[in-house]
């Protein structure tokens, strides 16, 4: 008996509608699966087989299972076709009610007693699953709760097959998970975390004025300067002054943690934004994504967040280079011989590195014993095409006396966080709530449309470009950091003094 039972398939992030097709034909009891299985799915078949068994029933002996994944051509890994597998053998051999299939999604694990193990992606599959029409998910217990928040799609979390079985023949008596409210998320936002407050560093006030400026348009930021400085402790501190994250940016960075199998507690959507700081020995597929089970890498997994490079000169030039698309693009695609897979990546990149191997170069205590060949040497590791991508490069000095000596707190995130927030109000007020483009992000048409600059400003940046060497990438960035300070300040047009602020933060251009 011919018998299609839905379920889904992670193609990257998001999931696709994968159909399990199982024909029931006179044979020697063995099952045969095709459509571009993964290993894990070959060796399904042990695991079904002892999961119908530990329930209590008997396969049918004398018959042969043919079992297909379509689409065909498109790869599947992974263990989560255990459940549907066995759905698909049940109800072929009449065990299970058929009509009642072709509204329910089915993936997870099996264990050979029949019990249902965790998998990775349910987010995923029940945004899939609704966008198909189908209106029940079934999915292991212990992971059901990832999806508590999607609307229109009942998640049934079980425990065991049998439970399975009893879902299907008696649909009413089984009740779905209890769905979570928005405003359930809202209720539950993380406060920040007080250690990192940007009151307790001390002096440092310009880099501090950078750190809100990236804050509010996500420019991204190099920090420079010697050891002790406070350049880890600022790049830190900038998530306390990050608006938090909406419903939708919660449910895009859950669904990548799901996927990458992070979720720390299941069941909870992540609510507050990344902050990633991968080794500087990261290879490129760590840092960019991939591998031979390709997995999201730390640019992907900062997404909505912070990616800290702390070190960035101690990082190889070939993974640093594979990061000037995605800071452009703000995603990555990765393409294998049998599938492409699109990862998001928008994120905010702090960098952070010293200004020569010693560490001391310009620093008015400690002498410098680098040669100049030495530090060219130091800052050739980073390419200019790289640097040009960076919108703020902001020198932190060495702390003086008085800084140091001084008990009085600075300047609190919480007073920061509430001038950030005007500040992406106005671009929200701009671009509109549901279509929200940050300042850095401003290209083309909209660029010319918001960030209007009078003759005065057009005279000065003339002057910038040949006096720094810009480039027409940074020659944009200026003028995108400009508008950024221009809403800080609530003007609705751009003036000198906001180009020459910008400038300032350009200073650092010429080392590339």
């Amino acid at each position: 008996m011919y018998v299609k039972v839905l379920s889904g398939c992670l193609n990257g992030v998001d999931a696709n509608l994968i159909e399990v097709e199982i024909d029931c034909v006179n044979g020697l009891g063995q099952m045969q699966i095709v459509g571009l299985p993964g290993l894990a799915i070959r060796e399904s078949q042990e695991r079904v087989k002892s999961s119908i068994k530990s329930c209590g029933l008997l396969i049918p002996p004398g018959k042969k299972w043919v079992i297909n994944l379509a689409p065909a051509d498109l790869r599947k890994e992974g263990p989560a076709y255990d459940l549907p597998i066995a759905v698909g053998i049940l109800a072929s051999t009449k065990m299970l009610s058929v009509n009642k299939l072709n509204n329910f999604w089915f993936a997870g694990e099996l264990g050979l007693d029949g019990s249902l193990k965790p998998i990775p992606g349910v987010l995923s599959l029940a945004i899939a699953c609704k966008n198909s029409g189908a209106k029940n998910l079934v999915v292991p217990y212990e992971v059901a709760y990832e999806a508590a928040y999607i609307e229109d799609v009942n998640i049934y979390g079980i425990k065991h097959l049998i439970d399975v079985i009893k879902l299907v023949n008696e649909t009413d008596t089984v009740e779905p998970i209890v769905k979570f409210p928005r405003e359930k998320f809202y209720d539950s936002l993380g406060c920040a975390d007080d250690e990192s407050d940007f009151k307790y560093i001390k002096g440092q006030q310009f880099a501090k004025r950078a750190m809100e400026i990236a804050a509010s348009g996500r420019h991204n930021l190099m920090l420079v300067g010697p050891p002790r400085s406070g350049k880890s402790m600022l790049a830190k501190s900038i998530a306390t002054i990050m608006p938090p994250l909406t419903f939708n940016e919660a449910i895009e960075v859950t669904k990548l943690y799901s996927v990458a199998q992070l979720l720390k507690e299941p069941g909870k959507l992540i609510d507050k934004r990344p902050l990633r700081q991968p080794h500087h020995s990261t290879s490129v597929p760590g840092l960019i994504g991939g591998g031979s089970r390709p997995k999201p890498g730390e640019i992907s997994l900062s997404h909505m967040g912070i990616l800290f490079l702390d070190e960035l000169t101690e990082f190889s030039r070939s993974v640093l280079d594979n990061l000037r698309q995605p800071l452009e693009n703000k995603n990555i695609i990765i393409t294998r011989a049998n599938q492409t897979l699109n990862y998001p990546a928008n994120f905010l990149m702090i960098a952070a590195c010293n200004p020569c191997p010693c560490g001391f170069k310009g620093d008015p205590v400690q002498y410098c014993n680098c040669s100049p060949t030495q530090a060219q040497k130091y800052w050739n590791k980073l390419s200019g095409p790289f640097l040009d991508r960076i919108d703020l490069h902001v020198s932190v000095p060495r702390l003086a006396e008085n800084d140091l000596a001084c008990d009085e707190l600075a300047e609190s995130s919480q007073s920061i966080l509430a001038r950030v927030l005007k500040a992406v109000q106005r671009q929200i007020n701009r671009c509109g709530e549901n279509n929200i483009i940050y300042n850095s992000e401003l290209n083309g048409q909209k660029l010319k449309q918001f960030c209007k600059i009078d003759k005065d400003c057009q005279g000065l940046l003339a002057k910038a470009v040949n006096s720094l060497g810009l480039s027409a990438r940074s020659f944009d960035r200026i003028i995108r950091v400009a508008r950024t300070i221009a809403d800080l300040e609530d003007f609705d047009d751009i003036n000198y003094k906001h180009i020459a602020e910008a400038l300032s933060y350009r200073s650092l251009s010429r080392l590339a």
